[in-house]
């Protein structure tokens, strides 16, 4: 009896350590694409496309490695998107209280994309450029 309730222990921890509250948002995405693709226009302000509660998002390259991405969160974080073998997206990771809450792919687009020296995105400092080629 003593060596199932440590097996269900262990089960429930792992479950709960897991990335599943861990959100994809497409929405996002699609609100993204809507503004990349008005060729006007050479930003894009997250804070006001996003419905959610976040204090800080970091964008990844492509190729950005699993440990370069853990390195710049400061946790473990399986990337989602496998962006290390991938040239056709950025991942934009959106943290609330030090820990992921929302994720999205960004389809490159024949478009580049920076948030500046910083880093990071706040919803104070949110915006991303767009360099078109």
């Amino acid at each position: 009896m003593k060596k199932v309730s440590v097996i269900v222990l262990l089960f429930l921890l792992l479950v709960g350590c897991s990335q599943s509250d861990v959100q994809h948002d497409t929405e996002l995405e699609e609100a993204i694409y809507s503004v990349v693709g008005d060729q006007n226009k050479s930003e894009i302000n997250i804070r006001s496309l996003t419905t959610f509660d976040w204090e800080k998002a970091l964008l990844f390259t492509p190729y950005s490695t699993q440990e370069g991405i853990e390195e710049q969160l400061g946790f473990d974080f399986k990337d989602p998107s496998n962006i290390d073998t991938r040239d056709d997206i950025y991942l934009l990771v959106f943290l609330n209280n030090d820990k992921v809450v929302q994720y999205i792919e960004i389809a490159r687009q024949g478009t580049d994309f920076s948030i500046g020296e910083k880093g990071y995105l706040t919803p104070s400092d949110n915006v991303i450029s767009i360099e078109r080629y």
